[in-house]
């Protein structure tokens, strides 16, 4: 099948915070050194941030170091500073308020924010370096050299169910770069790909976890922005590993989830 072969010199897959950071970054570092080379990001959803589970607690720190300390006044979107947390174990009845916030779980001076409008920003700041994003094109598969990672190749578009091409098919495109860099999430296609051929999980395997995570619209008055608690405990089993949250933002609204370790011996529990 022919295709069209596309040539940069950077290749980043994903438009994450990751993805975005590391492509800022570069960028800002050529421009200093007045080096010339093309950055270049695809990113399989429609737009940036359709795949990016949103409500989150932001330490400020990364954002401080790489965009100068500059990022709120440029235009970052941001819901609310952390202005008091909680850390509570439930029971079935009731709860029990932790005497001590665990340092892991420690968010004064963090943010809560929509991580899909931040990085929703973030691409805008990377397009002004001149790096190209491109939305709708997920990547298929790794391209090889030996075993030297080449580029990526992006899916075809116009296909059936089968696999086999319908009207108005349209090849996949063979991206080639002299450096690839895989930020496509937690359990990336092409990460699983390349781990099992080149064997790179090393002696600590990631581990997962599963759960909900929703944005909830809340009677006036209930929850304040800025307000944070995260939970232990119930309808967790003592022996089950996991937690939940509740961070609260401007618009009465609230993110919300619920996230267990996937260890679990009861086949009938579903988070």
């Amino acid at each position: 099948m022919e295709r069209d072969t596309i040539d940069t010199d950077v290749l980043l897959v994903g438009a994450g915070p990751a993805s975005l950071a590391c492509a800022y970054r570069l960028a800002r570092l050529l421009e200093a050194a007045g080096d010339k080379r093309e950055i270049m990001v695809i990113e399989k959803g429609a737009e940036t941030g359709q795949h990016i589970l949103s409500g989150a607690v932001m330490d400020p720190r990364g954002f401080d170091e790489l965009f100068d300390g500059k990022w709120i006044e440029e235009g970052c979107p941001v819901e609310a500073p952390v202005k008091s947390e909680a850390v509570y174990y439930l029971t079935a009845r009731g709860k029990v308020r932790f005497p001590f916030l665990p340092p892991t779980l420690r968010n004064h001076g963090a943010w809560v924010v929509t991580l899909s409008h931040v990085v929703r920003w973030m691409k805008t700041r990377v397009e002004v370096l001149g790096v190209n994003v491109f939305e709708g094109f997920p990547g298929k598969e790794l391209l090889w050299e030996g075993e030297r990672v080449a580029g990526v190749r992006t899916a075809d578009r116009g296909i059936d169910k089968s696999g086999a091409p319908r009207a108005g098919f349209t090849a996949g495109a063979d991206i080639r770069a002299k450096v690839t860099v895989l930020g496509e999430g937690s359990r990336g296609s092409l990460t699983k790909a390349l781990v099992s051929r080149l064997g790179t999980d090393g002696p600590n395997p990631q581990i997962y976890g599963t759960g909900v995570k929703e944005v909830w619209e809340v009677p006036d008055g209930r929850i304040e922005p800025g307000e944070v608690y995260h939970t232990a405990g119930w309808p967790l089993r003592s022996s089950h590993y996991g937690g939940g949250w509740i961070y609260g933002m401007p618009g009465n609204r609230v993110s919300i989830g619920f996230v267990p370790a996937l260890d679990y011996e009861d086949p009938r529990f579903d988070p």
